[in-house]
C-alpha cells in the first residue's frame, strides 16, 4: 500500500516531539504492510465515515483513510486529534 500525506498531516508532524518522530517510520511501515498489525490498534472513527485511527503510542494517534491502494494520512497528534479533524 502506498502512503500519502495531507498538508495538515505535515503541519502536525512538524510540531511532534522528537521521540514520536523517531517511532513514526516504523509505525508507517506497519501501516503500509498490514493495517491489522497489532501494534497499530487500528479502529474506525465513528464520527467520520471512512476515517480510521492508529496508535503511535498510548498518547499519540494517527488519523487516516484508505482508497484503493493509497493510505492517506490526515492528522497526527495527541488523542484529542480526533476532535480537530
Amino acid at each position: 500500500m502506498r502512503i500519502s500525506r495531507t498538508q495538515r498531516f505535515v503541519e502536525d508532524y512538524m510540531k511532534l516531539p522528537s521521540r514520536i518522530r523517531k517511532v513514526l517510520p516504523r509505525k508507517l511501515a506497519y501501516l503500509a504492510q498490514d493495517l491489522a498489525h497489532p501494534s497499530l490498534r487500528v479502529k474506525r472513527v465513528q464520527r467520520y465515515d471512512g476515517v480510521y485511527e492508529a496508535s503511535i503510542n498510548m498518547d499519540y494517534r494517527l488519523l487516516f483513510s484508505v482508497q484503493d491502494d493509497v493510505c492517506m494520512l490526515l492528522r497526527i497528534g495527541r488523542h484529542d486529534v480526533i476532535d480537530r479533524l
